[in-house]
């Protein structure tokens, strides 16, 4: 990474929530899920803190350099129905080797949705997606 990225660093992130990334959506073969209510699934609120977190960090990426998730410690503590913006707080926590830390927070205008910390791994996208192509090769 480049430079410049400093512990206590904080960014915003802000997206509304679409239609189509509520729960009972989140896996159209997930017949089980039909019932439940027409809220932002967990699995895209952690998404869309990834999102903000990489938003963060991108412009000290190298040339070749991009991060992946690693690490979530994450609370959902309130519903977002369709239609509400989600604003994303990141704030860097540590940096550990090529691992950084973030405090991540969501509101979506009227609650909390969501909290806690998210770590990313800095990594070389060739050498990373030469180390998948290995596995895919060895397990087909």
């Amino acid at each position: 990474m480049k430079p410049g990225l400093s512990i206590g660093d904080r960014a915003t992130f802000s997206r509304v929530v679409r239609p189509e990334e509520v729960v009972p959506l989140l896996f159209p073969d997930a017949r089980v899920m039909d019932p439940m209510p027409h809220v932002l699934a967990s699995a895209y609120m952690i998404g869309l803190f990834e999102w903000a977190c990489v938003e963060q960090i991108a412009p000290f990426y190298e040339p070749g350099e991009g991060s992946l998730g690693t690490g979530f410690e994450l609370t959902h503590v309130a519903p977002t129905p369709p239609g509400l913006t989600v604003t994303v707080e990141t704030e860097i926590e540590s940096f550990d080797g090529k691992f950084v830390w973030f405090r991540v927070r969501g509101h979506d205008g009227a609650d909390m949705i969501g909290e806690g910390r998210h770590q990313r791994a800095v990594v070389q996208w060739d050498r990373f997606k030469a180390r998948v192509e290995r596995k895919r090769v060895s397990v087909t």
